[in-house]
């Protein structure tokens, strides 16, 4: 649950700039909750404030009812355990000169946790999971598609068996096709392992097909808040429907 968050930053010449304002949403264990709004909105800022890899300026956060907002040295590396992030650009995440079965187990490897058998072991099982071809394994994310990169940056997220997922932009780099099938292994992996999703996007129609809850953000604060399929039919703010209108098919509904 992150509650009052808020984060300023300096900009060179102007005041002081608010990206996050009195930001406050609730993730149920075991859901999706998708942050959604336009580049600027503050979304990602307010995700990073959750996952501690920024320090917000006001506000808690707190998991299964524990206040992690200020936790450092032992507890923020355990935090560090429970939530792990996915970035749009797999790409640019991935260690282009390691092979693919090295770049699944680092989080093992960072953790210190089991033999170097054991992590290689771990990653294989993990490729395997997100439907990845075994002989992908040895090979280094420039010969793999963006897809496959994906599910690669899947695959070391859930190395050392998080609770929280946090997905910045995930499929926003994909073409159509491939995103329904990123989300589709995406509900699949969170209802085998139970995973809680926080979901970062600009795109409502993803969001729809991926998230129970949807938070919509503008200018740093949050508009709107209601279950997926409510927001859908029946939106309450001019902004959301803004939103809506953007989305292929469903111009005619606001015109």
């Amino acid at each position: 649950m992150a509650q009052g968050l808020v984060k300023e930053f300096r900009v060179r010449g102007r005041e002081r700039f608010r990206a996050v304002d009195d930001v406050s949403f609730r993730v149920r264990r075991g859901t999706t909750h998708a942050l959604v709004g336009e580049s600027g909105s503050g979304k990602t800022t307010a995700a990073r404030l959750v996952t501690r890899f920024q320090k917000a300026d006001a506000g808690t956060v707190e998991i299964d009812g524990v206040d992690v907002t200020g936790a450092s040295g032992g507890r923020l590396r355990a935090l560090r355990r429970r939530i792990q992030l996915v970035y749009q650009n797999p790409f640019a995440s991935l260690d282009p000169r390691q092979e693919i079965v090295d770049i699944v187990a680092e989080p093992l490897h960072n953790f210190r946790t089991g033999t170097r058998a054991e992590r290689r072991a771990r990653a294989l099982t993990l490729i395997d999971r997100v439907a990845l071809p075994a002989d992908l394994a040895r090979r280094t994310p420039r010969e793999l598609s963006g897809g496959q990169r994906q599910r690669v940056a899947i695959a070391r997220a859930l190395a050392i068996d998080p609770d929280i997922v946090v997905l910045d932009e995930a499929v926003s780099a994909l073409d159509v096709t491939v995103q329904a099938r990123i989300l589709e292994l995406l509900a699949s992996l969170q209802a085998e392992l139970g995973l809680t999703y926080l979901f970062i996007s600009h795109d409502l129609a993803v969001v729809r097909r991926i998230s129970h809850t949807v938070s919509v953000m503008r200018r740093g604060r949050i508009v709107e808040e209601a279950a997926t399929e409510d927001l859908f039919r029946d939106p309450g703010h001019e902004y959301t429907r803004e939103l809506l209108a953007a989305v292929p098919g469903r111009t005619e509904e606001y015109a």
